[in-house]
Formats: C-alpha cells, sequence, structure tokens
C-alpha cells in the first residue's frame, strides 16, 4: 500500500539567501520577482508585517525603513542548485520520488517498517544541517492528504508538529476536529476561487468539504475536484508519476529591466533567448520543429501606444542547433518588429518537439553531424567554466534590456568568482 510523504521547503527562496547570510535570519525578508516587480516569497516575519505573495514593491517599500524590511533579487542560480542538492539528498530515504517543484517532492513511504514521524524528523534534521533548508514534512495515504498534512505541520494547526504530521496515525476525530479549523481553500487543488465559490455555498472548512456528495462536486465543478474530495477521504486517485517525461514545448522570455526601441536590442534579447531555450533541448535530447517570437510593449502602461506581435517559423527539418534556430528566430524577429513602440517583453518558444533519435537529413542542409559536436563542445565549454562564456555574436556584454536585479546576492555555488570568503 503505498504511503505518501511530501517535503516542502520552508519558504525556499529566503531560506536560500539565509544559508549563506545567517544575519537574515529572524529578520522580515521578501524576494522579489524578475525586474523586481514583486514579493515570490516571504519570511514569517515579513508575513507578519502583512507583506502578502505577489505584492507589488512600490507597496512594501516603506517597510524598509520603518519595520527593517530586506528586499532582495530573485538569485535563480542559487535555488536551482541547492534544489539540486537538496532532492538528491531527500531521494536517499526512499526508492520512489517524483519532485514536484523546485522546493517540494514526494517520497513513497509504503512497507516501511519503522515509525513515520520518528523517519521524517530524521530527514527533517538531515536536510537541515547538510543543506541548511528548514523544512516540513507531511505522510499520508492520498497525495492530497500528505499536503495537507504538510500544511498542518507547518502551521501547527491543532498541536506542536515539530514539522512533521503523519495523517495515518491520528483518530477520525482527532482528524475531523483538525479538518473543521482550517479553511477549504488550503486544500491543494482548491484555491482561491474555487475556495471563494464553496464558501458562497457555505463550504468553508476541510471538514465541511470533506462531508460534500462527490456527485454534487462533480456537477458543480469539475471530475478533478471530485477527485480531491475522493483524495481528502482516503481514496486515491493520483499516483507517483513517470519521472523524465519529455516536455512538450519550451519557452524563454523576459521582461525587460528599461524599455526597448531599437530591432538591434530586441535582436540581442531574442538571440539570448534561443541560446538558453536550445541548450535546454539539447539536455532532454529533444528536437523542435518550430519556433514562435513575440515582442510586446507594456500593458501597464496605457499612455504608451500598444503593440503586440507573435510569428510561427517552421524549420526545414527538425533541429536543436542554436545557431538554425537564432536564424529563424530573428527572421521572424524581423516580420513583426515595428518602429516607434517602447518594447517591455519579449520571448522564444520552442514547439512541436521530438525526440532527437527520430531524425531525418538534409539533402541540401548543413552538415548535421557537424552541427551537433559543435553543439556539444559548446555545452561542455560553458558547463565546465560558466554559462555565457562562448555565445552567439550578437549577444554583446554590455546588455541595455537585462532585467533589474540591483539586489541579487552572489552565486555563491555556481560562479568560482562569488565564494564566500571566510575571514
Amino acid at each position: 500500500m503505498t504511503t505518501f510523504a511530501l517535503i516542502d521547503g520552508n519558504n525556499f527562496y529566503v531560506s536560500c539567501e539565509r544559508c549563506f547570510k545567517p544575519s537574515l535570519v529572524g529578520k522580515p525578508v521578501v524576494v522579489l520577482s524578475n525586474n523586481d516587480g514583486c514579493a515570490v516569497a516571504r519570511s514569517q516575519e515579513a508575513k507578519d508585517l502583512k507583506v502578502g505573495m505577489g505584492q507589488p514593491y512600490f507597496q512594501i517599500r516603506d517597510l524598509e525603513r520603518t519595520n527593517g524590511l530586506i528586499a532582495l533579487s530573485s538569485n535563480y542560480a542559487l535555488y536551482a542548485d541547492l534544489s539540486d542538492r537538496m532532492m538528491s539528498l531527500i531521494g536517499q530515504y526512499s526508492p520512489v520520488q517524483e519532485i514536484y517543484s523546485i522546493d517540494e517532492c514526494f517520497l513513497d513511504l509504503g512497507g516501511f517498517r519503522c515509525d513515520l514521524t520518528t523517519y521524517g524528523l530524521q530527514i527533517r534534521a538531515q536536510v537541515l544541517q547538510w543543506i541548511g533548508i528548514p523544512t516540513c514534512i507531511g505522510i499520508g495515504p492520498t497525495k492530497t492528504l500528505a499536503k495537507m498534512a504538510n500544511h498542518i505541520a507547518k502551521k501547527n494547526v491543532g498541536r506542536l508538529w515539530h514539522g512533521v504530521c503523519d495523517i495515518g496515525i491520528l483518530t477520525a476525530e482527532e482528524r475531523d476536529s483538525i479538518f473543521a479549523s482550517v479553511d477549504v481553500g488550503e486544500v491543494w487543488g482548491v484555491g482561491r476561487k474555487i475556495g471563494a465559490r464553496l464558501h458562497e455555498m457555505g463550504v468553508e472548512t476541510v471538514l465541511q468539504f470533506k462531508r460534500v456528495s462527490p456527485s454534487f462536486i462533480r456537477k458543480q465543478f469539475s471530475v478533478v475536484l471530485e477527485r480531491t474530495l475522493l483524495e481528502l477521504n482516503g481514496i486515491a486517485c493520483y499516483g507517483f508519476e513517470d519521472a523524465g517525461q519529455p516536455q512538450k514545448q519550451v519557452l524563454c522570455s523576459r521582461s525587460f529591466g528599461h524599455v526597448v526601441y531599437t530591432l538591434d536590442e530586441l535582436t540581442q534579447a531574442v538571440t539570448q533567448f534561443v541560446a538558453t531555450a536550445a541548450e535546454r533541448l539539447r539536455r532532454q535530447a529533444l528536437h523542435a520543429n518550430q519556433v514562435q517570437v513575440f515582442i510586446r510593449t507594456s500593458p501597464f502602461k496605457r499612455d504608451d501606444p500598444q503593440y503586440s506581435r507573435a510569428i510561427n517559423v517552421p524549420l526545414v527539418s527538425p533541429t536543436s542547433d542554436t545557431l538554425t534556430l537564432v536564424d529563424s528566430a530573428l527572421f521572424g524577429l524581423r516580420q513583426i518588429y515595428r518602429e516607434g513602440f517602447r518594447y517591455a517583453k519579449a520571448g522564444v518558444l520552442l514547439h512541436e518537439l521530438q525526440s532527437i533519435s527520430i531524425e531525418q537529413g538534409e539533402l541540401f542542409g548543413r552538415d548535421a553531424s557537424r552541427q551537433a559536436k559543435m553543439m556539444v563542445a559548446l555545452d561542455a565549454i560553458n558547463d565546465k567554466y560558466g554559462r555565457g562564456t562562448l555565445k552567439v555574436g550578437a549577444v554583446e556584454q554590455r546588455r541595455t534590456w537585462h532585467m533589474n536585479q540591483d539586489r541579487r546576492s552572489p552565486a555563491y555555488t555556481s560562479d568560482w568568482a562569488a565564494l564566500p570568503i571566510v575571514r
């Protein structure tokens, strides 16, 4: 019988920042989104100051002066590296692991002949000691119950859980008592909008939702929410997903830190986006059949003339070669570019993906084997010496279109020049 454990890094981005800067512990900290736009991670101290998830930075800026709030730019290289280390360590505790997001994963603890709460405390302690990330663990017979148990442990609902809640050892009365104190919006898959509709129907708590007829939920909402309800009642509807499922598309886009006017600046940005997307393709042994390029002005600046266009460029044959993809993307960009607009964002989407093993050469095209060897060499050098060591010539060192990240911490674990110094 499957037993799910959900391990979740607490306030993950903030916890990553605190790993290398312990002075941030105990202080209100937020991590900001691209271009330092809004709060995407908050420490508990920041939450206590009523900083909301997704709240724009300009609305909370005064808290830096009045309450000592510390706002940091996103450092995705650091977060991804610490996530890899954390998931690798956690994966040693079970033969079955499903990585759900950058800071969450499921383990299968079914058949383990030990006290699962004690086992969870051991996982939690080792992740904190080895990686420096505090976690909470929820254990249950279904994914939804494991997720709910994680919430209970994190919020200490009903008792002091010490970061681990095994919902399977609770009596029916204990479980219902806890469920009666948790808002229905906290159920995995319900969220704010569906939660608001349920509130209007008089279903306000998890316990009330748990007792609703599944057929009624299916009729009023969807079969997906019906499965969530069944899982809350201990009927497993979701198992472990197969790892390594190929992506259906690869997207790379950015909002610019400064307004972009010229085709030359857009060319640099799109070239960089293609190079990043192509590298992701090769890492998954995939080829793309089409390239989509899009550009747009800012919809938030209503006084500016608005313009938004996208174009699909079919490829002669599927490829993951950066140079070929760049040529196609820039051809598309030239078709949709218009002068006189203040461009705020651009992006590239590689789609209609297929396995690299399904390949048919071109009669009059480039030498595919030579291209492949070139890309292998490119990736090897960039892996060894850092991303951007080798790049397409159109990308200049000094980029006027880069994101605003004035508050970004060093890339402690992925850049030799940023290694922390012990004095």
